[in-house]
This record gives structure tokens, C-alpha cells and sequence, in this order.
């Protein structure tokens, strides 16, 4: 959906959309109609584009489900570190 935001002193008039407030501390607050669409995002890509911002949602990757499983066996990175290198000598 698009949105016009039109401008008249500090009064802000927004037509066609929703609203996002920047904050003082450069904090964007998204709407929590559109935050309802990303569950489990906690990350967005953000880039400008034409004078728009756009956000890109996420995802965890692949990688951190395999550590997640990994660290629920009890197995941590420098685990991992170890049998690489007890590999890596293996192999010479």
C-alpha cells in the first residue's frame, strides 16, 4: 500500500498507509500491523532506493539451526575446533 505523508509545521498527515516514527536515537518503530508479518524476525536488510527506505526481512540461517542443534547435544564451537584439527592431522 502506498502512503503520502504531507507536512505542515509539525503536524504530520499520512494518507493511504501506515505510520513509522524515527526516534531520537535513530530507532525506526515499524507498526505492529506489519511486524505481525515477520514473525520470528528479529533482522531487516536495509537499503534506500528511488528516496525510500526499504526493508527486507531476515531470515536465521541454516548455520545457526546446526549450531542451535549442535549446542543441544552439548557440543559448542570449540568442540568443533577440535575435531577439525584432529581431522586436519588425520590426514598428513
Amino acid at each position: 500500500m502506498a502512503c503520502t505523508l504531507v507536512t505542515r509545521s509539525k503536524s504530520y498527515y499520512l494518507i493511504y498507509g501506515m505510520l513509522a516514527k524515527l526516534t531520537v536515537r535513530n530507532q525506526l518503530t515499524i507498526p505492529k500491523e506489519i511486524a505481525r508479518q515477520f514473525p520470528g524476525v528479529e533482522y531487516f536488510d536495509v537499503i534506500t532506493e528511488g528516496g525510500k527506505v526499504i526493508l527486507t526481512p531476515l531470515r536465521p540461517s541454516r548455520a545457526d539451526e546446526v549450531r542451535e542443534r549442535l549446542l543441544s547435544y552439548g557440543i559448542d564451537e570449540s568442540d568443533v575446533a577440535d575435531a577439525v584439527s584432529w581431522s586436519r592431522d588425520r590426514e598428513q
